[in-house]
Parts: structure tokens; sequence; C-alpha cells
């Protein structure tokens, strides 16, 4: 479903027809009075605490980290496209804070972890033993449309407009970059992580 809609009286279900039923995955409430969320037909009547705990079942073995010092509203885009793809979970590398309009509740099922510094970050990773690949149009970088990703690795976007960090370029064991064919020099962070994502999940999850 490609839909953006806000609306959420065309989405969902009303209220559960006949007897309730025992199973403790599904919420009082929703059977009570109707499930209106974004979920897909699986999920619905679940509480959240039960969708996120059949998502931990399942989840992938990528994670995507991307940084955050201007507060960069691309970011709700990132975690909205983490919770389509399944990603194990995001890391936000600066900034604490971020704009969460762009993932649709997303970030409600979807596993966020906050890292002050690139230091930090990369402290994480090593002790996970997460290679990082770097997404940007940088001098020397690989092509993704080519490149063999890690099954186990940590997707590293950079800000809009300047892209990865010196700091992020320095951790990251390889960086893929993106073909483009127009004029523009770069494409956003949002739709660059969706892309990457995608690109994952042919090479280890089809």
């Amino acid at each position: 479903m490609f839909s953006d809609s806000h609306d959420e009286c065309d989405i969902g279900v009303g209220p559960w027809p006949g007897p309730l039923p025992h199973d403790t995955r599904y919420d009082p409430e929703l059977l009570k009075n109707g499930d209106k969320r974004n979920v897909v037909d699986q999920y619905r009547y679940w509480s959240r605490e039960a969708i996120i705990a059949d998502l931990d079942t399942r989840r992938h073995e990528f994670h995507v980290a991307i940084e955050n010092w201007q507060h960069d509203f691309n970011i709700g885009t990132v975690v909205r496209n983490a919770n389509a793809f399944l990603a194990k979970e995001v890391h936000i590398v600066g900034k604490r804070r971020w704009n969460r309009r762009g993932a649709m509740v997303t970030d409600r099922y979807q596993h966020v972890r906050h890292h002050p510094d690139v230091d930090e970050f990369l402290r994480w990773a090593q002790g996970q033993e997460l290679p990082i690949v770097g997404i940007d149009n940088l001098p020397g970088s690989v092509p993704l449309e080519t490149a063999v990703l890690p099954e186990k690795c940590v997707l590293l976007f950079g800000q809009e407009g300047p892209g990865l960090s010196e700091a992020a370029r320095e951790v990251a064991s390889m960086v893929c970059s993106i073909a483009q064919f127009g004029s523009t020099r770069s494409i956003n962070a949002g739709v660059a992580s969706g892309i990457a994502m995608h690109a994952w999940v042919r090479q280890h999850a089809l």
C-alpha cells in the first residue's frame, strides 16, 4: 500500500463482530470500539505490545542509523522505511529530538536508539561486531546496485545536503553510492534509506 492518507476514518475496521475472542494478543478496547490504526490485517485488534513482540521474532539482521546534527526532517521517513523493511533497530546519532511526523506513528512499533555522537555509535557497533555501511555519493564509493552488502550491518545515512559527516565517513567500513541520472547532486536521506534497505532485502530476505 502506497497511500499517505492521514484520514483514519478511511482506515481500519469497526468493533469485533460476534463473540469476543480470548486470545491475549487482542486489545479489549480495540475489540469493543474498532481498530482504525494503519496496520496490516494480520495485526487488526492486536495490542501494540503484542505487535512489537511478534515483529521482534522476525526482524531482519540490518540496522539503520542517521546523523541528526541539524534536526533533519527526513528522520521520520527513515523510521517509517525501517518499519516497512523490518530493520532490527534505528539509531539516531547526534541530537536526541527528531521530527516524528514523517514516521506516521510507525515509531510506536520500531525500536529506536539514541547515540550522542559518532564515537559512541561506533563503540556500540563494534561491541555488536556490526560493520558500518555508509550511503553517500562520495568519490571512491561503491555502486549500491552492484555492492555485496553484509547480512549483519548498519546502514548509515547523513544529513540532507552535507551528507555523511567526516567523522561518519571515517568509521564506515564501506560507502555505497546510489546511481542518479538527473540534474540534482543528491537525493534526500528518506528516499536513499528506502532504496538502500530494499537493496539489502533483495540480497538477504527474498
